[in-house]
């Protein structure tokens, strides 16, 4: 899981530096400037939600030793 985890992370992270490179800063919000916004920002949630779901498992295997 550690490994899947920190894989979608990596794509995630590919997927924002290469949609910065799309984004046309004159007009932001037309054309293919919003679809890279757009995939910024589901980029990022899929970041936090990996680093959400490793601390999540790590919390679980310290309960699992604990008892």
């Amino acid at each position: 899981m550690k490994i899947f985890t920190i894989i979608l992370s990596i794509i995630a992270l590919g997927l924002i530096i290469f949609n910065c490179t799309q984004l046309d800063f004159n007009a932001p919000f037309e054309g293919q400037s919003m679809v890279a916004i757009i995939t910024i920002m589901a980029s990022l949630c899929v970041i936090v939600m990996m680093a959400i779901l490793r601390t999540s498992k790590h919390i679980e295997q310290k309960i699992k030793n604990r008892k």
